[in-house]
């Protein structure tokens, strides 16, 4: 099987799984779910959304972050992994919005990427599900579970962005960033998987593969 073959077959298994799979990080515009983006670093998303609330009346615009001082961000988000560090960038984020934007969050990946504590993943989120620019965002989840079901043999996350991208079309690629973190979750875990029991392991894995011999060989 070539992998657009196994690509086109992973699809059609995600898309039964996941027909519409929602944004898991709550927000209400763009410039909160840059927030909330930059807060999910070392951090599960479900925590993410539990200090966010609190935050957003805070400062519900980037002036009203930039205004805050880091103490008092840190004290709304502390609970969430590496704190002090996303306090720092979270004010200086604001200002940096505030100085060379507006106060308006830019719908372009480069002018995203140089936004304190804002890296390419971050920006492609930003802009597919705020914008709804065609974008890939690779994790290292998503790079686990490409390796895995051998769409890709890239050593970062970088090309496997790159290798994802030729095996789907633009018009999917933000759906399947989120179909394959949510399967990921749910059937596909990094510690304790059993392959055989997964939906699409026990198909399209290395490790599948290689403990099946050949047909003439089987008894």
């Amino acid at each position: 099987m070539t992998r657009a073959e196994k690509a086109k077959r992973i699809g059609e298994i995600l898309d039964r799984l996941y027909p519409m799979p929602p944004i898991p990080l709550h927000h209400g515009n763009a410039f909160q779910l840059l927030v909330a983006v930059v807060l999910s670093a070392q951090t599960t998303d479900a925590q993410v959304n539990r200090v966010t609330p609190a935050l957003f009346r805070r400062a519900p615009t980037p002036q009203a972050l930039a205004q805050m001082s880091e103490t008092d961000i840190l004290k709304l988000i502390r609970s969430c992994g590496l704190a002090p560090g996303k306090a720092r960038r979270l004010k200086q984020l604001g200002q940096a919005l505030l100085d060379q934007h507006g106060g308006e969050v830019p719908a372009d990946m480069e002018a995203l990427e140089t936004l304190p504590g804002v890296g390419h993943k971050t920006a492609s989120v930003v802009m597919n599900q705020a914008f709804g620019q065609a974008a890939f965002p690779v994790d290292t989840h998503i790079h686990r579970l490409a390796a895995r079901w051998g769409l890709s043999k890239a050593k970062d996350v970088e090309q496997t962005e790159r290798d994802l991208k030729k095996l789907f079309p633009p018009e999917e690629w933000g759906k399947r960033h989120l179909q394959i973190i949510y399967f990921g979750r749910e059937h596909c875990p990094a510690r304790n998987h059993d392959q055989a029991e997964c939906p699409i392991c026990s198909w399209a894995s290395s490790r599948s593969a290689a403990a099946k011999p050949p047909l003439s060989k089987r008894r």
